[in-house]
């Protein structure tokens, strides 16, 4: 099912049927929703999965909804677990190392237009 939401309504988004994305080894991300001002995404990680440093433009929330993972923030490295979240500014690098298979929900603002 795949849904354009660059004019998208008020809505309801139900996960089945949704198109999931193979994005690294261990690692799976479904676009959730999305506008030009923000764009939501949930990511599957298996145990070991790494979503390498990197930075954008985009401010990122990230909520961890389950697992275990040892996020870097600029120099600095947490270990975080369900229920946990993290905050990521505009060009900071960034990254996870998923320690027991989990899920991020991820929030950006404004949207990624690298993922559509």
């Amino acid at each position: 099912m795949t849904i354009d939401f660059k004019e998208m309504p008020a809505s309801f988004i139900s996960e089945e049927g949704a198109d999931w994305k193979d994005v690294g080894p261990g690692m799976r991300r479904r676009i959730i929703s999305y506008d030009a001002q923000m764009m939501l995404v949930k990511v599957t990680f298996e145990t070991g999965g790494v979503g390498a440093l990197h930075h954008h433009v985009h401010v990122q929330q990230s909520y961890i909804q389950s697992g275990v993972f040892e996020v870097t923030l600029g120099e600095q490295k947490q270990v975080l677990r369900a229920g946990d979240a993290f905050y990521v500014p505009s060009d900071v690098w960034h990254g996870v190392v998923c320690l027991e298979a989990g899920v991020l929900i991820d929030a950006f603002s404004p949207m990624r237009e690298d993922f559509v």
